[in-house]
């Protein structure tokens, strides 16, 4: 450690080059973790408020797919005081150690130990850029230290029905703390001594000794048949070494979290859990609580002047209930129920929009209907068209049916 009775010195890592191939289109031509969310966010600022709010300031992200936005909202919205060396840096992938990209997490990492050996940690925690929760870190590395492991895989219980989209904890009953084994995405777990229906999952967020993980990805570099990932290849390897714990999630204790949203995480790496997390946030009572000032979650959507509802040119009021708008709306005479207006989104005359979510710049013209629809940046809707009424008549029209969802790509065309 540092020294005697000081605290450990930690380095963030945010692993953000995630291709996130099922949210297609909104992926077309974004990192996952850049995707919008919540209406003035995107997905790393979770991730990256987590990390600053837990105090840790020293910080870098790992990119790769498609990365522009996500490098520019980086570096134009996480800029740190340098007077005490602290920083929010993109590091995209570089090559350093051969002709090849990042072939894994844990590969991105053995690429990028070059900055483990500039920073010189004790401490470095691992986490991704594309969940939605509230998490104090510190919290987590305390009990790192505290049970003498060299790797702490955070959980959270899930149904044992979706065990297969997760890693798995199976912990040693006689010392909970431990994991015994790490099954990645299993189709036949076995549940929890006191919940048969549930499984301890991992959320993709890990504390590390520094040398230990410099040990482990170097290793893991050397074997072909690796897949270099953090979750199936580098946690197992410390498992058989009897050197893992488990942090359960629901010990956290976020500042200014209540009863209804403590506890709350989501992976949003489908259409539908993406969209799901959307109605979380527009609930009278919200499911995930964004406006907790005690542990802000931080971003930047530019200079743009209040929302704004006003009447129609004929006089219809505009009418807006359980939904959240973003500075730089406007809704003229429409209505607008449980959904997620974007930064600079319109919103014309007589237009239905209901259980959707408009990215920013889109425009709903006059009597046109958008229903259970996710629209991305710039969609034009010509007056008194329909989308989401008639997944046939969409599917035709060339517009992606996901989950039920219809979905459009930045900048797609409705036709008249």
């Amino acid at each position: 450690m540092s020294g005697a009775g000081s605290r450990p010195k930690v380095l963030a890592v945010v692993l953000a080059g995630g291709e996130g191939k099922r949210l297609m289109p909104l992926t077309a031509d974004r990192a996952k973790p850049a995707v919008p969310f919540g209406g003035i966010y995107r997905l790393i600022d979770f991730a990256l408020s987590n990390v600053v709010n837990s105090g840790y300031l020293r910080v870098v992200v790992l990119t790769q797919y498609k990365s522009h936005s996500l490098d520019r909202h980086v570096s134009t919205t996480w800029r740190m005081s340098t007077l005490l060396g602290n920083y929010v840096t993109p590091v995209p992938a570089q090559q350093r150690v051969g002709k090849q990209w990042f072939l894994g997490s844990a590969d991105a990492i053995y690429q990028s130990l070059n900055l483990l050996t500039d920073e010189k940690p004790d401490i470095v925690v691992v986490v991704g850029a594309d969940h939605v929760y509230r998490m104090d870190f510190s919290q987590m590395v305390d009990a790192h230290v505290r049970s003498g492991a060299r790797c702490t895989v955070a959980a959270i219980r899930q149904p044992i029905s979706l065990a297969n989209q997760f890693g798995v904890i199976d912990v040693d009953p006689a010392a909970p703390e431990r994991i015994r084994a790490f099954l990645e995405k299993p189709s036949d777990p076995q549940g929890l001594p006191d919940a048969p229906d549930e499984v301890l999952a991992s959320m993709g967020n890990y504390v590390f000794d520094a040398d230990a993980l410099r040990e482990a990805v170097t290793r893991d570099a050397e074997l072909e048949r690796s897949k270099h990932d953090m979750g199936g290849d580098i946690v197992p390897w410390f498992v058989d070494r009897t050197e893992s714990a488990v942090y359960d999630y629901k010990d956290n204790d976020v500042p200014g979290s209540n009863e209804r949203d403590r506890g709350y995480w989501r992976d949003v790496g489908t259409m539908q859990s993406y969209y799901d997390a959307h109605m979380d946030l527009v609930a009278p009572l919200p499911v995930f609580n964004l406006y907790n000032s005690e542990w802000p979650i931080y971003t930047n959507y530019g200079p743009l002047p209040p929302a704004k509802l006003v009447e129609g040119g004929s006089g219809d009021l505009s009418t807006v209930y359980n939904s959240l708008l973003s500075p730089g709306v406007v809704v003229t005479g429409g209505h607008v129920a449980e959904s997620v207006l974007s930064p600079e989104v319109y919103v014309d005359e007589g237009a239905d929009v209901t259980g959707s979510v408009l990215l920013p710049g889109v425009r709903v013209g006059a009597g046109a209907i958008v229903h259970n629809a996710i629209l991305d940046k710039n969609v034009v809707v010509p007056p008194g068209a329909r989308i989401g009424v008639d997944p046939a008549e969409d599917e035709a029209r060339g517009f992606t049916i996901s989950d039920g969802l219809t979905v459009l790509a930045k900048d797609q065309e409705v036709p008249q």
